[in-house]
């Protein structure tokens, strides 16, 4: 049975990311005459391909979000995807030893890093895990899973659980607690590079975001297929459900009467009407007035606060050189050397931490002969960029060499077409000035900075990794939760004060004609 479309329920989602996405799916299931809008030609927003290979995100966590997602409209995730879970979460190298793996097992890793370091790096592994796990529990219903977080909720929250001020560290950064936690500069290296997940240095980020490396131990999967095979499950069943999905669709205005969003304007020069408006690409682009005029004053914030990380992105295929590689491996720079220094100083690190996520590993199938990879340095933002040329020469230089003397080679190794620099993500994402995370989580109260899902302009809500709870697939699954659940809500809301102020009318109506009747009868 077909479920009836609401009243003016028309919404038009901006933007086919997977926040754009996860609010569009719950949105259709309702009923609501869901159209998203996508100006690439493959939904899917960052978790995107260039050539055939992953160029996006690469390390799916927290599964029950988006186990919760299909669930939600009453569908199984394993019907619609291939996961598999990766018994190494990740494997790291460093230039005078390693590997060092960890595990989706606390006790496996602890006697991993024990062998690797000594058997105090282990009793310290075991405490610092122990607290991330209870930041993690700590922090996701109170912030990840709130809609709008406040400092007195918060605070409220933690006078409740006064454990979590000190496992908070409140005050330190993420380096000066790692510096407390391991006796070991590798094992700080290592798990400093945690804030790198949603675009920080250690050196500035908070302690709190020790908790990301707890999302992580709770289990990574790899997505048969790539991550752009999670965006595209979600967009067929937006479509098998009644739902719109129109690609190569740019929109170049959102429209707005008497205060309260009414379509868009797309840049062939078609109007769309729309009763509610998500939009999922930077707010930093609503901000700057790339969308017109009228949605100029929302998150202005996001013009004012630093700008989170960029990246230098590789994406070929390539035969590898005889190394074990797994599907997620992090090859460290020499502890001694700090790579935030010259990202925070605009530079493109001279000696850099390369991640490599060798995508045909950790399948259900032997990876073939020619394999397909994605190497992701982090780099700053264009905002923050010193007078330094980002072409293929120098990007090539500090990846490959750097790599070859780990003993890790390719062949044929890239070229320019398989480079993607903060200046292509910038034009691909208007607004985001090439920054892969929207604000920097720099600050005790960061976290709480990011615009939510509803703005001041009635009608238009926000979703992605640059709204609330941030960046990362699972965090930008949930900015799409929480903005579905605020266009229900207010749809929800406004119809109840409609009725009420109906029947409010047909009742003083009554009461008038009343009065006249027995006026009439002289009484």
């Amino acid at each position: 049975m077909k479920k009836p479309r609401h009243s003016s329920g028309r919404v038009i989602v901006i933007g086919a990311g997977i926040g754009g996405l996860a609010t569009a799916l719950p949105l259709v299931h309702r009923g609501f005459e869901v159209t998203v809008l996508e100006r690439h030609a493959m939904p899917g927003g960052k978790m995107r391909q260039v050539n055939g290979v992953d160029a996006g995100p690469t390390v799916l966590t927290m599964l029950d979000v988006f186990e919760s997602l299909f669930d939600d409209v009453g569908e199984s995730l394993s019907d619609h995807l291939t996961l598999i879970p990766q018994d190494i979460l990740a494997r790291h190298w460093w230039p005078d030893s390693g590997p060092l793996d960890l595990f989706p097992d606390r006790t496996k890793s602890a006697d991993a890093i024990g062998e690797f370091a000594g058997p105090k790096a282990k009793t310290e592994f075991l405490s610092f895990a122990a607290r991330a796990a209870r930041l993690f529990d700590g922090f996701s219903d109170p912030m990840m899973r709130q809609s709008e977080p406040s400092l007195s909720g918060l605070t409220a929250h933690v006078m409740k659980h006064p454990s979590l001020i000190r496992d908070m560290g409140v005050g330190q950064s993420l380096k000066r607690l790692l510096a407390s936690s391991f006796s070991d500069p590798r094992l700080r290296q290592l798990f400093g590079r945690y804030a790198t997940y949603v675009g920080g240095s250690p050196d500035r980020s908070p302690a709190l975001l020790s908790l990301v490396w707890e999302a992580e131990a709770r289990g990574v999967w790899c997505v048969k297929g790539g991550m752009s095979a999670l965006a595209k499950a979600v967009a067929t069943l937006i479509e098998a459900k009644g739902g719109k999905i129109r690609t190569n669709a740019s929109v170049k205005k959102i429209n707005t009467a008497f205060g309260s969003v009414s379509g868009v304007t797309l840049t062939s020069g078609e109007t769309l009407y729309a009763d509610q408006i998500v939009f999922n690409g930077d707010p930093r682009a609503l901000a700057l007035g790339l969308l017109g005029e009228a949605t100029a004053g929302v998150a202005p914030i996001t013009t004012k606060r630093a700008r989170s990380h960029s990246a230098n992105v590789w994406s070929f295929a390539a035969k590898p050189s005889d190394m074990p590689l797994v599907h997620h491996n992090v090859f460290f720079c020499d502890p001694s050397r700090n790579e935030f220094a010259e990202i925070e100083r605009g530079y493109i690190p001279s000696h850099p931490t390369l991640y490599v996520c060798a995508e045909d590993r950790g399948q259900s199938d032997p990876p073939p002969e020619t394999e397909r990879f994605e190497i992701i340095m982090n780099t700053p933002p264009l905002t923050q960029r010193a007078a330094q040329p980002e072409d293929y020469e120098i990007c090539h230089t500090r990846t490959f060499p750097p790599l070859r003397r780990f003993g890790l080679s390719f062949l044929p190794e890239p070229g320019p077409d398989a480079l993607t620099t903060a200046k292509t993500f910038d034009g691909l994402f208007p607004g985001s000035a090439g920054s892969l995370y929207g604000q920097t989580p720099h600050g005790m109260t960061a976290g709480l900075e990011r615009p939510t899902a509803r703005t001041s302009i009635q009608g238009l809500y926000l979703a992605g990794g640059g709204a609330h709870p941030g960046a990362g697939v699972p965090m930008a699954a949930l900015s799409g939760k929480h903005a579905a659940a605020a266009i229900v809500t207010d749809r929800t809301s406004t119809s109840r004060s409609r009725q009420t102020a109906t029947r409010g009318g047909m009742l003083m109506e009554s009461v008038t004609m009343d009065s006249e009747l027995s006026r009439s009868s002289g009484s």
